[in-house]
């Protein structure tokens, strides 16, 4: 079960940060063709997650040349209780960056490639986050695990039939 390095939609390309990217999102450091709020707060703490050479790892979610926020897992996939391989994805942009599609756009390319690797896919959100919640529901995320320990609602993708 892997993933390409670099995924790609209509309108993002979506690739694993390298060492020195994840040390300077780390550090709080932005680069050049990387948006001014980019690395945001949530970027900092997912590169706590970052592996070298880990198709599982963060990704940049970068439209046109500029990075605008990051993707990826909370780690490689492990057995959920009923045997199939299971992965928790999370997702941020910069405030600038909301409202356009971004998120869906990005999460909907990362699924082709879970669906290719027969590897469902689930996610923790806030429930007052709207925006996140409409996301997932477009995703396919209709399996409402109910809430984790830090009172997030817990949604799943069932895998394509």
């Amino acid at each position: 079960m892997t993933l390409p390095v670099v995924v790609t939609s209509e309108r993002l390309t979506l690739p694993v940060w390298t060492p020195d990217e994840a040390a300077d999102i780390r550090a709080g450091r932005s680069r050049d063709g990387w948006h001014r709020d980019y690395p945001r707060e949530d970027d900092r703490d997912a590169a706590g997650m970052y592996h070298r050479d880990d198709p599982w790892a963060p990704r940049h979610i970068i439209r046109g040349a500029t990075a605008l926020g990051s993707i990826g897992f909370f780690g490689p996939p492990e057995a959920a209780p009923d045997g199939v391989p299971e992965v928790e994805v999370g997702y941020g942009l910069v405030d600038e960056a909301h409202g356009y599609g971004f998120a869906t756009e990005a999460l909907q390319a990362l699924l082709v490639e879970t669906d290719a690797a027969g590897v469902r896919v689930r996610a923790s959100v806030e429930p007052t986050n709207k925006a996140s919640v409409r996301v997932l529901a477009k995703c396919g995320f209709t399996e409402l695990r109910g809430a984790n320990e830090d009172g997030e609602l817990v949604m799943a993708r069932p895998l394509p039939a």
